[in-house]
């Protein structure tokens, strides 16, 4: 049986935050006191956050949070991981806890979707036929996994949302369906389509990773990306070569191995299988920035011709993050890794 070594916290809480700054002091010093790491986000509209550590810090940030009347109804969700997911802590103020960049107020109390339990969600599935499913994640999540025929809008990140809406005006009078990881996104996302004329919307309680733990990975196709050194979750219950559905952008065998780009200006997030890497060095590098002709030559990356030749100062800022590419890790854009 494996030993898991670090206890992950998934959560969010929309509720009005008149001292940002204050709460922010309060979450490092009980994130540092019981020796907990993650990514802490607070607006005035509430927090959003993903934090990691041992059972026993996990408890206790629990029960601090719960002692605050603002976060007493607060739900949080656990998983486990055989090591820690995160390098630090990382608590920041932000104009939102999840960026969408409407530009008009969302009510997400008042105006929101209709809140489905799993069991509902599957339900409806089954047996109505005419709804239509629609994931608000972005395109590289929903490429390693999704619900079997849901609609997936291909942005790159969520403030993108706004922007696509009008693709889907075809869908105004079905039962809409919208889904993300952990429930934050459709708290938004349920609003703006609202807004937009959709009549019919609802939301999955608690998202994939809570749909997970009450129906399984019934309907379900794949994996699912996280925001954190893990980079996805299997549904429980499954192995690597049964969930794959990610297709290597080289290859196309399946795969779930994320890496960015190689080549700076890009940094794409892509899907390529480790065996290519290993192969041929030049699969780092996405097949849109090959067919411009860049290879390992001209590309810009730490340590690459191209960049002793010629340091661009958004070379030199992007020197740090990059330094993970080059070893084949991964590194999701900072601004949406709190996209539950």
């Amino acid at each position: 049986m494996k030993e898991h070594n670090s206890t992950v916290l998934l959560y969010y809480y929309f509720v009005k935050i008149d001292d940002p700054e204050h709460l922010a002091s309060q979450q490092r010093f009980l994130c540092q006191k019981h020796g907990l790491k993650g990514r802490i986000l607070i607006a005035n509209e509430g927090i959003n956050g993903t934090i990691a550590g041992s059972v026993e810090g996990i408890q206790a940030y629990q029960t601090a949070m719960r002692s605050d009347s603002r976060f007493e109804s607060m739900e949080f969700k656990i998983s486990h991981h055989e090591r820690m997911p995160f390098p630090k802590l990382m608590v920041k103020i932000r104009p939102e806890i999840v960026t969408l960049g409407a530009n008009m107020p969302l009510d997400t109390a008042q105006e929101g979707g209709t809140h489905l339990s799993p069991a509902e969600w599957k339900r409806m599935i089954e047996e109505d036929k005419d709804v239509v499913l629609f994931d608000t994640r972005n395109r590289y999540e929903s490429d390693i996994g999704k619900f079997k025929d849901a609609i997936c809008p291909n942005t790159e990140n969520f403030r993108d949302l706004p922007d696509a809406l009008s693709n889907y005006e075809q869908y105004k009078d079905k039962k809409f369906l919208m889904y993300c990881t952990g429930g934050i996104r459709c708290e938004k996302a349920t609003v703006l389509f609202k807004k937009a004329g959709f009549k019919n919307v609802f939301q999955l309680q608690g998202g994939i990773v809570n749909y997970w733990k009450e129906e399984g990975h019934s309907h379900w196709e794949g994996d699912c990306f996280v925001f954190d050194e893990r980079m996805y979750l299997k549904p429980p219950g499954t192995v690597e070569e049964v969930t794959s559905i990610g297709r290597c952008v080289h290859s196309n065998q399946p795969t779930s191995h994320f890496i960015n780009c190689l080549h700076d200006q890009c940094h794409k997030l892509i899907l390529v299988h480790p065996d290519l890497i290993e192969e041929d060095s030049l699969n780092q590098i996405c097949p849109t920035c090959r067919e411009k002709g860049f290879n390992l030559e001209t590309a810009i990356y730490p340590g690459s011709p191209a960049q002793q030749a010629k340091k661009t100062p958004k070379t030199r800022k992007n020197r740090l993050s990059r330094k993970r590419s080059i070893n084949n890790e991964p590194n999701p854009n900072p601004e949406t890794s709190q996209s539950h």
